[in-house]
């Protein structure tokens, strides 16, 4: 199971939002870049980016500060916000992303979206932003009309690599992770997923560990290492111990 550690970015700074609205941002750090090699130094295996400022817009807007992370560190980073055409997953992954992910352009143009995963096989992943099971777009501030059951065959078609799964309503509010969720998603389709929103503590990463064995590739978490309730080292040597 892999921890990753979540660098958001908003306006060149290192944010973390509540529930997903950009109108409830906690500043952690005006350096990305320097957060990224904090975690990387820390022995994250995996980091994990989000452009907000894309996410909200629909283009990127922190290419070069992106670029920069990809370049001092040496884990890989797996990215999304704004990325709505093939010319820019194509771009991100030349400056040196690993992997992708997407959100808005999977749920509402099918046809784009099947040809990026055949122009770029195994380094694109979805994200599946719920409230009450019920997708969001455009940054989770739109309603895609779509439950998560009614895009899987789809996906899974297309040749997805990984899921990246949000329970919006526990995002960024350190509530605990929707474990019967996941563990429902996990069942219904044979792509890893990523659990993110709710990661609070130890005793998160615990309860979500025996998913690992089920579909479960990891956990993201953003605002429990920022503010200490939960510890990427000690998490790490814990996932490494089992």
């Amino acid at each position: 199971m892999i921890l990753f550690p979540a660098v958001d970015i908003k306006n060149g700074e290192c944010v973390r939002l509540a529930q997903g609205k950009e109108d409830q941002v906690t500043v952690f750090g005006s350096d990305p870049v320097a957060q990224a090699r904090h975690w990387a130094n820390l022995g994250a295996r995996y980091l994990h980016v989000v452009d907000l400022d894309g996410a909200f817009s629909g283009v990127p807007r922190n290419f070069d500060l992106i670029k920069t992370i990809c370049t001092e560190i040496d884990i890989p980073v797996q990215l999304g916000g704004g990325i709505r055409d093939i010319a820019t997953a194509e771009k991100y992954i030349e400056a040196g992303v690993h992997r992708l992910i997407i959100g808005t352009m999977a749920l509402e143009d099918p046809d784009l979206f099947s040809e990026l995963c055949k122009a770029l096989p195994g380094r694109i992943g979805v994200s599946l932003d719920a409230v009450d099971g019920k997708l969001k777009t455009k940054g989770w501030v739109e309603d895609a009309g779509l439950m998560i059951e009614d895009v899987l065959p789809r996906l899974e078609k297309d040749g997805i690599r990984f899921i990246v799964y949000t329970d919006i309503s526990r995002d960024g509010m350190q509530t605990g992770v929707n474990v019967l969720g996941l563990e429902a998603l996990c069942a219904k389709t044979s792509i890893p997923v990523i659990a993110a929103g709710g990661v609070h503590t130890m005793d998160d990463i615990k309860n979500l560990y025996p998913l690992s064995k089920k579909g479960l590739e990891g956990a993201i978490s953003g605002r429990a290492i920022y503010v200490g309730t939960l510890d990427v080292k000690e998490a790490n040597d814990w996932i490494d111990a089992q």
